[in-house]
């Protein structure tokens, strides 16, 4: 570790805990082969969709229930809290297995996230609900201020169809084309027809081949209608 992990707090979050080794707990991966973090995560997880959910809550008052859980989402997925942990350099503080460490796991989007709501589950532990908040309030910082269009989050075919309904153009058509590769590493591709239109996309999942096909023809869509 590049310095004492609870000067690190003190000083990027300004927090200081009163048991030190629910800190070096929460800093624990899995892969160091001693108590980890695992169990302080899930307790994180708990504080922070709560903590997010009031935030979220408040923030849009008018929004529905979906449109809320979908911001919710955008601000407690891997990457967001991987992002966080980034920026305050969490990496350098994790406890990992010499394996881990080498093949760069201190950047790993799953380790921080997890780390990072870990940490949010010790302060929990540490100090009660309203220091953990105050901790998740300061990581965020202006995320909690500047939200993303709640439109902007709904997925490429649930957008398409929206947009299409709209118009009373009915609905797409979805066709899975071909699959490669191996079992543990397949490809799909599929395709999005809209009457003689037809676009196609591919990924890991036939969900995810269906949604990149989506967002094309949805693209081409808004394209034409803006002429």
């Amino acid at each position: 570790m590049a310095k004492n992990p609870g000067t690190w707090l003190e000083q990027s979050l300004d927090y200081e805990f009163n048991d030190a080794q629910l800190l070096e707990l929460a800093l624990t991966h899995r892969s160091a082969q001693a108590a980890n973090n695992e169990r302080l995560e899930f307790l994180g997880d708990a504080v922070l969709d709560f903590v997010v959910s009031e935030v979220v809550f408040h923030a849009h008052p008018e929004s529905p229930e979906g449109d809320l859980s979908r911001l919710r989402s955008s601000l407690v997925n891997d990457r967001m809290l991987a992002r966080i942990a980034a920026d305050l350099g969490l990496g350098e503080h994790l406890r990992l297995g010499s394996g881990e460490r080498k093949s760069g796991g201190h950047r790993r989007d799953s380790i921080l996230a997890d780390a990072l709501e870990a940490i949010f589950g010790a302060v929990y532990l540490d100090a009660g609900f309203d220091a953990a908040r105050a901790i998740i309030e300061r990581a965020y910082g202006d995320r909690f201020e500047e939200f993303p269009d709640a439109a902007e989050l709904r997925d490429p075919k649930t957008r398409l169809q929206e947009w299409m309904q709209a118009r009373q153009m009915g609905l797409p058509d979805y066709d899975l084309l071909d699959v490669t590769g191996k079992a543990h590493r397949q490809t799909f591709r599929a395709s999005c027809r809209v009457g003689d239109r037809e676009t196609h996309g591919s990924g890991t999942t036939r969900r995810n081949a269906e949604q990149q096909a989506a967002d094309s023809m949805l693209a081409q869509l808004q394209k034409d209608a803006d002429r």
